[in-house]
């Protein structure tokens, strides 16, 4: 396995609002919204809880995750 490269400046608001974009598009989240405080709201299913993430490197390590079980979950086509 690839070890994830370190970052050399922390995640920006714009990151974040892209992943968020990304994921919600893709329908792996069903919302993800900035909030005012600069907390990210967030949403796996329309009736489920709302998860409260603290920043843009949360928002960033959750796509992280979210693509790294999509990866390891995949039949290895190789």
């Amino acid at each position: 396995m690839i070890p994830r490269s370190v970052r050399t400046s922390e995640p920006t608001i714009a990151e974040a609002g892209a992943w968020a974009d990304v994921l919600v598009r893709r329908r792996l989240l069903y919302a993800a919204v900035l909030a005012p405080t600069g907390q990210w709201l967030v949403q796996f299913h329309p009736d489920g809880p709302v998860c409260v993430l603290t920043g843009p490197a949360d928002v960033v390590e959750l796509a992280a995750t979210i693509q790294h079980r999509i990866r390891s979950t995949r039949p290895d086509s190789r």
